[in-house]
């Protein structure tokens, strides 16, 4: 049985209305179902609000219905209430641009359902950012802050360079504690759930962003289940970006909610303190053998037809918009080639003020926000005839939708393969 605070009672009694005691029971039956004896406060949420395909699945044009019965999973329609005030929301990425359709060829009525669902989640105190990366605009949980996200790279990035406490909750149950701002205390929320279970030593590459994509790739892929990893060995300090990437990679190729990097993260400061003192860890070298694997997964072979380039998985930094901007100024694109940079719009209306947007609209490309192509779907890119992109995330998932060939490398050689119109081996 879950132990309740007087508040949280009272919610599940149906003080504070419908929406919230909903929501706070769905979370005590997760709790339940998880073995968690009481409750912790959420104060930040990411959510997978809008018009996203899955939901026409209910067969309904009533925003009041689709939540009720896809987000809080209750058999009637509630109506809308509000978030809890102590938690801070905003929305992870959505399926269309904020402010285009047509390069992604959407219809208008898609574009116009999905502001219209985000400007209902508004009004109930979620704040429209559209990013997978909210830590780069502000929306950063601190050390032993309760946070619940719906974007894996983020609930990796949260747990282990801010020391913030969160679990691979899922949608649903995201939204259950945006409403009532309370989650299980259970899985990362506690100590003993953060501590390193397995060490890899990085004995290969690891001095760019495509480095360290591709060393969380294969961390990924060598990550026993629920296993904690602890980075160690002779790498050379990661930033942000590339911090960016190794934690989407790593993320997709395994269920890592966290990853200790000794010396470094700040639960790490040795390779003991990650591991909690247990002397008998496994250890798994990262070899350069194991580096030559993983980017052979994620990048065909030969110098074919590339029609479609997308960067910007995770979300383009400014200072990755920038980099790209000034390789492509003065460039043009290959006829017939789509070409496309995803961030959040606050970082593009930066890139706007910079004139960076110029540069990459001068060359026949685009800066678009709010989604990628793996949540906007095969509308945007089945068309194509070959697609690059410089996001392991990317090129591993969109090959279950996409059969022709997916070329993998950092934002330079996808340029140069939107200005040739091919991919070019060795670039």
């Amino acid at each position: 049985m879950v132990k309740l605070t007087e508040y949280e009672q009272r919610m599940r009694d149906g003080e504070f209305g419908e929406f919230k005691q909903v929501a706070i029971q769905k979370i005590i039956e997760y709790a339940e179902s998880l073995g968690a004896e009481e409750l912790c406060e959420v104060s930040k949420a990411t959510l997978y609000f809008g018009a996203h395909p899955y939901l026409e699945s209910l067969g309904s044009e009533d925003y009041n219905e689709i939540f009720s019965k896809m987000y809080l999973c209750a058999d009637k329609t509630i109506p809308m209430g509000e978030m809890e005030k102590g938690c801070f929301c905003q929305t992870c990425v959505a399926p269309c641009d904020q402010y285009v359709y047509e390069p992604l060829h959407l219809d208008r009525e898609l574009f116009e359902k999905n502001r219209e669902y985000l400007e209902i989640t508004k009004k109930a105190g979620v704040s429209i950012t559209g990013s997978c990366t909210p830590y780069l605009i502000g929306w950063i949980p601190l050390k032993g802050e309760h946070f619940v996200t719906t974007e894996s790279s983020n609930v990796v990035m949260c747990n282990s360079v801010f020391g913030a406490c969160g679990n691979s909750d899922g949608i649903e149950a995201a939204a259950w504690s945006a409403v009532c701002g309370r989650t299980p205390l259970w899985g990362n929320h506690t100590r003993e759930a953060r501590l390193g279970t397995v060490v890899f030593e990085i004995e290969c590459p690891s001095e760019t962003e495509i480095d360290w994509d591709i060393i969380g790739y294969t961390v990924g892929r060598k990550l026993p289940p629920h296993g904690v990893p602890v980075i160690d060995g002779a790498f050379k300090k990661p930033n942000l970006i590339k911090l960016k990437q190794c934690f989407a990679a790593m993320a997709t190729t395994s269920g890592a909610e966290m990853c200790h990097i000794v010396d470094f993260t700040p639960e790490a400061p040795t390779r003991e303190a990650a591991l909690g003192g247990k002397k008998d860890a496994q250890v798994i070298k990262i070899t350069q053998k194991d580096y030559d694997e993983s980017l052979a997964m994620l990048c065909d072979k030969g110098e074919n037809t590339v029609d479609f380039i997308a960067l910007g998985c995770p979300h383009y930094t400014l200072e990755e918009i920038r980099d790209a901007a000034l390789y492509i100024e003065g460039k043009k694109f290959a006829e017939n080639v789509e070409f496309a940079i995803w961030t959040d719009y606050a970082t593009r209306e930066m890139a706007v003020q910079n004139g960076y947007c110029k540069m990459v609209e001068d060359a026949g490309g685009y800066i678009l926000t709010s989604g990628c192509p793996l949540v906007i779907g095969s509308k945007y890119f089945g068309h194509a005839k070959g697609m690059a992109t410089d996001g392991a995330k990317q090129a591993h998932y969109i090959r279950s939708e996409f059969t022709n060939p997916v070329y993998y490398g950092d934002k330079y050689a996808c340029i140069d393969a939107a200005v040739a119109g091919k991919w070019l081996e060795g670039k």
